[in-house]
């Protein structure tokens, strides 16, 4: 007969008619306390805002799934990091987070790996992915602690000869990290930096940064340097090409910070300084011959129109504010703890 209560069902029913009321009561609030927590530790999970497994963050051939979390946390997917690290899942029935703390507990890699990472390896952060699936994770940053360790234990001559396809895949790793840094790379992945940049970050150094140096072409034309002068309220030289120093600064200002988001400290980085300070090389020598090279004789020929408009040079500047604003800088001047109201036009 349909609703016939059968088996240990019967047993159950038995047993919860035998029950006081006020027995019976206390156990459905326990069952209640019960269920209100496992809600409230559920609500508590941090939720991510931004990411997906189809933007993973990508160094060379790695991807890496990554997210943003609400309280602006980058996280590295836990399971990924094995990859990332070259490293092999291990004994069947351990963990990811076990495997990796199990790697960083040996003998070689213990005294570093304390020095980097603490404990923080043993306490992955659980969340919500924005498909509402429950994830684990570590701080972006620990990856690259973990690098550290072991390119420096492999530097003290520390390493087992198993262990140095991970300390090869770790220089691989940092590589990717000093072009751009970590925090900048997981933010361009996910989508975090979007709404405030054109293009994503790694696209466009790929596009505007050469890989070698470029063969050095007259680029900044006498036209520039002119009007430069005459803005500053300086006079011309026609007997010397010497500019003064403090005019790379402002180039800087006009010229690099306006080209794209990421390039002016990207080029200072692969350029580099000599033993005087000062850059090894003319910055435009690493912009790319189909790209970053033509974006930057297009600018100079609108910066020089601005220029021959305007009268002084702040009114040259609110012009080129209006027109090619700093990518992701806020100060008048990058002249540091030079205030731009001090400035005469004449100098620094």
């Amino acid at each position: 007969m349909d609703g016939e209560i059968k088996g240990k069902a019967i047993g159950g029913r038995a047993r919860a008619e035998s029950l006081s009321p006020e027995r019976r009561k206390e156990i459905a609030q326990k069952a209640a306390r019960a269920k209100w927590q496992l809600e409230k530790e559920s609500d508590a999970i941090l939720k991510a805002t931004h990411g997906s497994p189809d933007h993973p963050l990508r160094i060379g051939s790695i991807e890496i799934p990554c997210y943003v979390l609400e309280d602006k946390k980058r996280v590295l997917m836990q399971g990924a990091m094995l990859t990332s690290l070259d490293m092999k899942q291990g004994t069947a029935g351990r963990g990811v987070g076990d495997r990796i703390e199990k790697f960083l507990s040996t003998k070689a890699i213990k005294p570093y790996a304390i020095k980097y990472l603490g404990d923080m390896i043993i306490n992955p952060i659980k969340f919500k992915t924005p498909s509402g699936s429950i994830a684990y994770g570590y701080e972006a940053t620990i990856l690259a602690d973990i690098c550290d360790a072991v390119l420096e234990a492999r530097k003290e001559g520390k390493l087992h000869y198993q262990q140095e396809h991970i300390a090869k895949q770790c220089e691989i790793l940092v590589r990717g990290f000093a072009r751009v840094g970590i925090i900048a790379l997981v933010d361009e992945a996910t989508g975090y930096e979007r709404d405030k940049a054109r293009l994503e970050l790694s696209k466009i150094l790929e596009a505007f940064i050469a890989k070698e140096l470029q063969p050095w072409i007259k680029t900044f034309d006498d036209e520039y340097y002119q009007e430069l002068f005459r803005l500053r309220g300086l006079s011309y030289p026609t007997d010397t090409v010497q500019r003064p120093l403090y005019f790379g600064i402002l180039t800087n200002d006009i010229v690099y910070r306006r080209l794209a988001p990421g390039v002016l400290d990207a080029l200072k980085k692969e350029i580099g300084k000599n033993s005087k300070g000062r850059p090894k090389s003319k910055l435009f020598r690493k912009l790319t011959n189909d790209i970053g090279y033509p974006k930057l004789r297009e600018h100079l020929a609108s910066v020089i129109t601005i220029m021959k408009l305007s009268e002084k040079y702040h009114d040259f500047l609110d012009k080129l504010d209006r027109i090619h604003p700093r990518y992701k800088d806020t100060q008048l001047l990058p002249f540091g703890e030079y205030e731009a109201k001090e400035d005469t036009g004449k100098g620094i």
